[in-house]
């Protein structure tokens, strides 16, 4: 259903709107797709992922805004990645085009609730890699996550603190603007912001997975 503007509502407001509402339709056809690829009900993908059956159903038909950590569960139910899953939400963008050249202006973009702050989905499904924008975020560390591509992670503003498990075991290091810290895909990560949460600002750069299959895709 497209967004119908408030009175008062500036047009370029209103462009954004219907812009997110757009990627958030194209991000649950392409949950249920692959669901239904799979072979799941929505029972047994609620299961799989820990998340209740009507929140799927909402998020399947572009009703609900899903959070980094939902995406993060439904993705590994799925064998694919949060970020992959962001990126072809952008096929609902009318400025991608067919030369896969896309400009995300500020405060543009498929925004999703993170804890302590939001992300944002900066690439599009085209591309090798994978750019997300982080803003905000929480001071204690939570759940790792991981993932099948390579990560680079770039500190804008703030600073962070990255906990990875390695093969030498953990490792911990304090991030502050304009560091920056790659890592090979699957390795367990997580982030805290040190100090002022609301300064943090992260780019996260992932190399795209083939959102079928979970493998690095080479560049085109």
């Amino acid at each position: 259903m497209p967004v119908q503007p408030t009175p008062g509502t500036p047009p370029q407001a209103t462009s954004r709107q219907q812009a997110d509402s757009a990627q958030r339709v194209e991000l649950g056809a392409t949950i249920r797709r692959l669901r239904k690829e799979r072979g799941l009900t929505l029972v047994q993908l609620a299961q799989r992922s820990d998340l209740s059956h009507p929140f799927l159903s909402q998020l399947e038909r572009g009703l609900t805004h899903p959070s980094m950590p939902s995406l993060h569960r439904i993705a590994r139910a799925l064998g694919t990645t949060q970020q992959a899953l962001l990126a072809s939400a952008v096929r609902a963008d009318p400025d991608v085009t067919r030369q896969a050249i896309r400009v995300v202006r500020c405060g543009e973009g498929l925004g999703v609730p993170n804890v302590g702050g939001m992300a944002r989905m900066l690439g599009s499904p085209q591309l090798g890699v994978h750019p997300v924008e982080y803003r905000g975020a929480q001071t204690d560390f939570g759940d790792y996550f991981d993932h099948p591509g390579d990560e680079f992670l770039y500190v804008v503003d703030g600073e962070v603190e990255v906990d990875l498990l390695t093969a030498d075991g953990r490792v911990v290091h304090q991030l502050a603007a304009g560091d920056s810290l790659s890592y090979l895909g699957g390795t367990p990560h997580r982030w805290r912001a040190l100090g002022d949460s609301d300064r943090f600002r992260l780019l996260a750069v992932q190399n795209a997975t083939d959102p079928l299959t979970g493998t690095a895709e080479p560049h085109g």
